[in-house]
């Protein structure tokens, strides 16, 4: 798995900070992050011929979808935080 090599700083040190599983979804918020700010700055780019304050369709589908799977893990690193009843 080459995201582990490659990501394996960030992870270790999220992982001791948050524990494994917050740990892992916090890089994996760091790379959505970094991803939307690469199709944000494609998006300046590409403007729509119909709207053009806009970025083409695609890319606002593609924003919508990565800023979707960010509160999905920002509710899964909230569940996660809660105490247990044992």
């Amino acid at each position: 798995m080459p995201v582990f090599h490659e990501k394996q700083e960030e992870l270790e040190h999220y992982e001791t900070m948050m524990g494994v599983p917050r740990g892992r979804l916090a890089v994996t918020m760091d790379m959505i992050t970094d991803a939307m700010a690469l199709v944000g700055q494609h998006g300046v780019y590409c403007q729509s011929q119909r709207w053009p304050d806009k970025p083409v369709m695609d890319i606002q589908m593609i924003m919508k979808s990565l800023t979707d799977a960010k509160e999905l893990i920002q509710s899964v690193m909230e569940e996660l935080k809660k105490p247990t009843l044992s």
